[in-house]
C-alpha cells in the first residue's frame, strides 16, 4: 500500500493539469454558451413568427371563404329575383279581384321575401324617398314642384341589396 500516490510533486503536477483543463473549458464555454444562447434565441424569434405567420393564414383563410359563401348566396339570390319579379307582377294583376288563388300568391311572395329578408335581402321600392344614384336607376323623370329636390315618384321595379351590397338597382321614375 505504499504504491499509493506517495509522490506529492506527482499529484501536484496532475491537479494542475487537471485545473488548467477546467480554466481552458471554463474560458471557452462562455463563447460556447452565447452561442447556444444566440441560437436559442434565433430559434424562438423564427418560431413566434411562424406562429404569427400562420395564425394571419388562418384567419385569411376563414375570411376567404366566408366571402366566397356570401357571393355563392349573393348569386343565387339574383338568379330568385325574376321569380320575386313574377310574384310582384301577379300581384298587380290580381289586386282589384280579391280570390283564393290572389291570396295564395300573396302569401307564397310573402314567405318567400321574409326567407330571403332573414337572409340579409333588402328590397328597395320606398316611393317618396330621395333619389339616389347608388340605388335607384331613374328611366324617366316628371315635373316637380320646383323646389329642386329630386324624389322617386314611381317604381317601375324594385330593386335589392343582399348584406348591403346593391344586387340590382330600382328602376325608377323621378319627380323634381
Amino acid at each position: 500500500m505504499s504504491d499509493d500516490f506517495t509522490d506529492t510533486d506527482e499529484v501536484t503536477a496532475s491537479d494542475d493539469a487537471v485545473a488548467d483543463v477546467v480554466q481552458a473549458t471554463n474560458d471557452e464555454m462562455p463563447d460556447q454558451r452565447n452561442d447556444v444562447e444566440r441560437q436559442r434565441d434565433e430559434y424562438l424569434e423564427a418560431l413566434q413568427r411562424l406562429q404569427a405567420d400562420f395564425e394571419n393564414y388562418r384567419k385569411r383563410v376563414v375570411r376567404s371563404s366566408e366571402d366566397a359563401a356570401t357571393r355563392a348566396t349573393g348569386d343565387v339570390v339574383v338568379k330568385m329575383l325574376p321569380v320575386l319579379d313574377a310574384f310582384d307582377l301577379a300581384q298587380a294583376h290580381f289586386s282589384g279581384t280579391p280570390s283564393e288563388e290572389a291570396e295564395a300568391l300573396d302569401q307564397a311572395r310573402g314567405l318567400m321575401l321574409a326567407a330571403l329578408a332573414k337572409e340579409g335581402l333588402e328590397r328597395i321600392d320606398a316611393v317618396g324617398a330621395p333619389f339616389d344614384p347608388q340605388v335607384h336607376d331613374a328611366v324617366a323623370h316628371v315635373e316637380g314642384d320646383g323646389d329642386g329636390e329630386q324624389v322617386i315618384d314611381e317604381v317601375l321595379r324594385a330593386g335589392y341589396r343582399w348584406k348591403g351590397s346593391v344586387l340590382r338597382p330600382a328602376m325608377v321614375r323621378v319627380k323634381g
